[in-house]
């Protein structure tokens, strides 16, 4: 298999979707018109896809429309970890961290290992800082007793061994290191796998369709009407319940339903820089600030990632981004525990922002409950916000087991009870990565020459034994097997395989989502065209 070109120059093959592609747009748009839906989830968001993942499963019949990209706003702008959340113990909120650490576990070890991995976490305790080591190291030991010990047991580490895992770990003034287990994701490749997993249970989804208004029968909300953003075209969906799952927007279409609905959220931003790392890192970082606030230095996909901010946000949600004073910000703070090489305004390759969806009070957003707010409008749509990414499936079941106990029972009697599904179902993929990425080594999946080991690593962490689909185009169309950038381990086949199988309708969908390459900041010009040429193929 052809693994690096001189350039990027983009395939001319392989522009016809492959066997067994998803429907396309036209067909999908009939579909959701002319058919009456159970639940209509407006908002394409980790908790809308949770909740359309598993309200197919219980035997509804789910439409889910998002009016921009599949995890298109915060769900790809977190921090990617899957964690039990250990400032949450600061506050007494033990039961809280124990839930965490089992929806953590299972999601790493049974519903996504191959999106999943282990992470260990070094946490410095500095001459002066906020927290003393004795305190540290026993509150590690108490957030792994919640987990069972299942990622080793808490402890302290002394300086000059933290550094041998963190080279550019800051080591004045620094007198012990607590060490602690947890996890990291892709959180777009996680949330499109839920994606397709919703779709094989039997939902029908569509995204960049915006809803233009609600569809009303005798003074209860029955559907939406529906704009396709990519060509204009107007549609509806009818549906017995819609749920507005539209994180940030929550309120605007709150207000379709009343417009004189009071606000039942804030928001919150955190901003985050990608860097290019200046050598391995084998832990993660995570420095406390003040008694409150934490920031992270996490070796993410080859790079390091950093943040975040936590500050209440007012504007328009579509307008969220990392300012200046974010990225200074951050780096000021990075450099509390991190050398200055390492935090190079040169490295930078990419940063951005997600907004956090809060209850609405006063207060501080940094000591505020990221919980979930659930409520029912006038016209009886359900709205629901908030929430941790880790929790996503058991959020996805709670707002299940609500539509089942409705008044009235509208849904309840043609669901089957979450009670009575498999608890740990795993998502699309799910294979030991490595075995998979051993398998690509050897013989890229299907007969013909081997893989580079980067791409083979990249494709098993990303799409499990999806892969082998990916391995197969490139193995037929050569083109397809070159990288999409020198510098990056995608493929050309991945292009074709987001257009065909993932919904990926812009290159924006492909270079930011469904790839690594906006974020490792090469989404050149040229790289651009070829993904739009890609996509421009017969649909």
């Amino acid at each position: 298999m052809t693994t690096q070109p001189s350039s990027p120059a983009y395939p001319t093959l392989g522009l016809h979707p492959s066997a067994g592609s998803h429907p396309g747009r036209a067909e999908t748009r009939e579909q959701l018109s002319r058919a009456t839906y159970d639940l209509l989830v407006v908002g394409g968001g980790i908790l809308g896809i949770s909740t359309a993942w598993h309200a197919a499963q219980s035997g509804l019949r789910v439409a889910l429309v998002d009016a921009g990209d599949f995890a298109g706003a915060t769900s790809s702008a977190s921090s990617k970890l899957l964690h039990g959340g250990l400032r949450y113990l600061q506050t007494g909120a033990v039961k809280l961290v124990a839930e965490n650490h089992f929806e953590r576990r299972a999601v790493s070890r049974q519903v996504a290992p191959h999106l999943a991995n282990p992470l260990t976490f070094y946490l410095p305790v500095y001459k002066g800082g906020p927290h003393g080591a004795a305190k540290l190291g026993a509150g590690v030991f108490a957030y792994s007793a919640l987990s069972a010990f299942g990622d080793g047991v808490g402890h302290l580490l002394s300086p000059a061994r933290a550094q041998q895992d963190v080279p550019e770990l800051r080591t004045e003034n620094l007198k012990a290191v607590a060490v602690y287990g947890d996890g990291q994701m892709n959180d777009s490749r996680m949330a499109l796998m839920t994606v397709r997993a919703a779709v094989e249970a039997g939902a029908v989804v569509l995204n960049h369709a915006e809803v233009t208004g609600l569809r009303f029968t005798r003074g209860r909300v029955t559907g939406a009407e529906l704009k396709d953003r990519l060509d204009g075209t107007e549609f509806g969906v009818d549906a017995r319940l819609v749920l507005n799952a539209t994180g940030p927007w929550v309120d605007h279409l709150r207000r379709m339903e009343h417009a004189g609905a009071d606000p039942s959220i804030r928001l919150s931003k955190g901003a985050h820089v990608v860097l290019k790392r200046t050598s391995p890192w084998k832990a993660a970082l995570a420095t406390p600030i003040d008694k409150y606030r934490i920031t992270f230095a996490l070796p993410w996909e080859d790079m390091l990632l950093l943040g975040t901010t936590d500050e209440a946000f007012e504007g328009d949600p579509a307008d969220v981004s990392a300012t200046e004073g974010d990225i200074t910000q951050i780096l000021d703070e990075a450099a509390f525990s991190v050398r200055d090489q390492q935090l190079d305004r040169d490295l930078i390759t990419y940063s951005f922002a997600g907004l956090r969806v809060l209850p609405g009070g006063p207060g501080d957003t940094s000591k505020a409950k990221r919980e979930t707010v659930v409520s029912e409008g006038r016209g009886g749509m359900l709205s629901v916000a908030g929430g941790k990414w880790t929790t996503f499936r058991h959020i996805g079941r709670t707002i299940v087991n609500k539509l089942a106990v409705l008044p009235g029972r509208p849904l309840g009697e043609d669901m089957e009870p979450m009670s009575s599904l498999p608890k740990r179902l795993p998502l699309p993929g799910v294979a030991n990565p490595q075995a998979v990425a051993h398998r690509l080594l050897v013989d890229g999946g299907t007969p013909g020459p081997r893989m580079a080991a980067d791409t083979a690593k990249h494709l098993a962490t990303h799409y499990g034994s999806l892969s082998f689909e990916i391995a197969r185009l490139a193995n037929e169309d050569p083109a397809l097997a070159a990288r999409v950038h020198p510098d990056a381990p995608e493929i050309w086949a991945q292009v074709v395989y987001a257009r065909d199988h993932e919904w990926a309708e812009t290159a924006d969908d492909v270079l930011r989502r469904r790839t690594t390459l906006t974020i490792r900041g090469l989404a050149t010009d040229e790289v651009r065209a070829g993904v739009e040429k890609i996509l421009g193929g017969d649909r």
